[in-house]
C-alpha cells in the first residue's frame, strides 16, 4: 500500500493512493497514519479494504508529511562512501548518529523556508525508513520485522549553522520546513527489496544527485539493528539514512539554495517531491 496524509497543514486526514494513482480517504478505518497505526495487524487490516469503495478526494488534494505524530528522526550521516569523500570527511566504521527536530517535518510540496541569517543552505535526497514496531536490542535478522515501510525525505541542511558554528550538526539540521517526508509511505510488503533503488535530486532543473540506495555503507535492517543497540525505536519513529554525493556544499565551487528556487526530487517507487525555497517571514 502507498498511504498518506491529505488536507491542510495540521489537520492532515489519512489516505491511501488507488491503483489509478487517486487519493482515497481512510478516516472512517483510523485516526492517522502514526505509530498507532503503522503495526503489521493493523496494515493488514487496511488491506481488507477495497480502496475504490473509500471516498474520492479531489486532484487538488494536499499532501501532507505521509506520517504523523512523528517520535524521532534519527539520521545517518556519511552513509554513502562518494558522499563521505566529497565532504572531506572520513568513511565511517560504524553509523554516524544525529537527530533532527521533529518540528522540521513538513510536506513533501509545501514551499521549505531559507532561515533567517542563512548563507549556505543544502539539500539531500535520503531514503527514510518509518519503524511499525518497538525495537530495542534487536538482531539484524529481526530488523526488517520492525519496519512499517519506506518514504522519500530531503534532509535539508544550512551548513554554516552545522560546521562554522560550534557544537554538533543538529543546528544546522532543524530549521522550520529542513525534513520534506513523502509523497506516500510504501508499506514493507509493496516495497520489498529496498537495497537497489534508484534516487535523485534536482534544482531549477539541473540534476546534481544521481545515486543509488545499493551504494549504502549500513543497509536498512543493519541500521534498525546498530540503532536499537543505542536507543529505543518506537513506532512511527523515522530514521534517514544518508546522501548519494552531489550535494552542494561538495561541489567546486560550492552551490547553495536561495530563494525562489526549485527543488524535485524522487526515489524509485517512493515517489516525488516538489517544493519552492522562500523567504523567512517571521
Amino acid at each position: 500500500m502507498k498511504l498518506v496524509r491529505h488536507g491542510e497543514p495540521g489537520k492532515e486526514k489519512p489516505g491511501l493512493i488507488d491503483s489509478h494513482g487517486q487519493v482515497r480517504d481512510l478516516s472512517a478505518v483510523v485516526n492517522d497514519i502514526d505509530g498507532t497505526t503503522l503495526s503489521d495487524d493493523v496494515l493488514r487490516s487496511l488491506h481488507d479494504h477495497d480502496p475504490l469503495s473509500l471516498p474520492l478526494m479531489g486532484s487538488e488534494t494536499r499532501l501532507g508529511p505521509c506520517v504523523g505524530n512523528v517520535g524521532n528522526i534519527i539520521c545517518i550521516g556519511l552513509n554513502y562512501e562518494d558522499h563521505a569523500r566529497e565532504a572531506n570527511l572520513p568513511i565511517p566504521e560504524e553509523p554516524v548518529v544525529f537527530m533532527k527536530s521533529t518540528s522540521a517535518i513538513s510536506g513533501p510540496f509545501d514551499n521549505v523556508i531559507c532561515p533567517k541569517g542563512s548563507k549556505k543552505m543544502d539539500w539531500e535526497v535520503e531514503l527514510a525508513i518509518v519503524i511499525g514496531k518497538r525495537a530495542a536490542y534487536v538482531t539484524e535478522e529481526q530488523a526488517e520485522a520492525h519496519i512499517a515501510g519506506y518514504c522519500a525525505a530531503n534532509d535539508l541542511s544550512e551548513r554554516e549553522f552545522q560546521f562554522d558554528r560550534g557544537g554538533q550538526w543538529d543546528k544546522g539540521k532543524s530549521c522550520e520546513t529542513f525534513a520534506p517526508i513523502g509523497p506516500w509511505l510504501v508499506t514493507r510488503d509493496e516495497a520489498a527489496d529496498i537495497t537497489n533503488r534508484a534516487m535523485w535530486l534536482e534544482v531549477n532543473g539541473h540534476r546534481y544527485q544521481n545515486g543509488s540506495t545499493a551504494h549504502m555503507i549500513f543497509q536498512p535492517s543493519f541500521l534498525v539493528h546498530y540503532l536499537s543497540q543505542f536507543m529505543t525505536l518506537m513506532p512511527g519513529d523515522i530514521v534517514i539514512t544518508g546522501t548519494p554525493p552531489g550535494v552542494g556544499f561538495g561541489l567546486k565551487p560550492p552551490v547553495f539554495l536561495k530563494p525562489g528556487d526549485l527543488i524535485t526530487l524522487g526515489i524509485e517507487g517512493l515517489g516525488e517531491q516538489r517544493t519552492l525555497v522562500v523567504e523567512a517571514t517571521r
